[in-house]
């Protein structure tokens, strides 16, 4: 006579007390370790019930949880059902944005913190990047530069294509890690660059230093790219310096672009 056996269970049972709580991280777990995948529909409300030896109303808390999390997405419908969620870069990125946002930092630190970053990106860019990509990299640098030469320059679409040129350099550098932190920055704040763009005589000089970076990177010249990084927060500096001397107030918080 053939015996045929229960399928493993994927979830185990859970303690009164944390319940939801603990049948969330056990879902999470499945998830990262690969038990379950992207597009991966979770088990019945009834068939976790029994797995997990709890009540509805505790499943239905765990995935609220794990839905606000980003790891999973409810349907409705014949196929409705919680299916699991690809993160997408954005995802992560959106979420570190906000944690930046919430958690503001001296404008030193910060501007010490996009150097560094530039620089390591740079080295990674000469490295890695093809003769296109570097090409590609200076004809925008050079359209920003025409754009923040114009008479009324629109720091709307300024500030957009300044963004584009940071994301578009880390990607360039062939290292995803580089190029998610710079997409979370990015969403949460560009190191003061709109002071800047904001004035006409810092404006015209950080235009010029755009286009000599992406020029020196494109050439491969990596020791002139450097300088020039460094010139860009040598520029910052004495800019945030000059209006903190004028509102005569010293460093304050890291205030967000939108908030200006």
């Amino acid at each position: 006579m053939t015996i045929f056996n229960d399928p493993p269970s994927l979830f185990i049972p859970v303690q009164a007390g944390r319940a939801s709580e603990e049948v969330a991280l056990q879902i999470e777990a499945a998830i990262v370790d690969g038990r379950l995948s992207p597009g991966e529909r979770l088990p019945s409300e009834r068939e976790m019930q029994s797995q997990f030896g709890t009540g509805r109303g505790v499943i239905r808390e765990a995935i609220k949880v794990l839905k606000q999390k980003g790891l999973l997405e409810v349907k409705k419908g014949s196929k409705g059902g919680a299916y699991i969620r690809r993160l997408e870069v954005d995802n992560v990125s959106e979420s570190l944005a906000l944690f930046l946002k919430q958690h503001p930092v001296e404008p030193e630190k910060l501007i010490e913190f996009r150097e560094v970053l530039d620089r390591t990106i740079t080295q990674l860019v000469i490295a890695h990047a093809s003769q296109r990509e570097r090409d590609d990299l200076m004809k925008e640098a050079f359209r920003l530069e025409a754009m923040l030469k114009e008479t009324e320059p629109d720091l709307i679409a300024i500030s957009e294509l300044d963004r584009q040129l940071n994301i578009m350099l880390a990607r360039m550098g062939r290292n995803p890690l580089f190029e998610w932190v710079m997409h979370a920055i990015q969403r949460g704040f560009s190191s003061y660059d709109y002071a800047l763009y904001d004035n006409k005589v810092f404006r015209e000089k950080a235009a010029a230093n755009w286009s000599d970076t992406a020029r020196a990177i494109a050439k491969g010249e990596l020791m002139r790219a450097l300088a020039f990084v460094g010139h860009h927060y040598v520029l910052l500096r004495q800019c945030i310096d000059e209006n903190a001397a004028l509102t005569n107030e010293p460093d304050a918080p890291f205030l967000q672009e939108d908030e200006q």
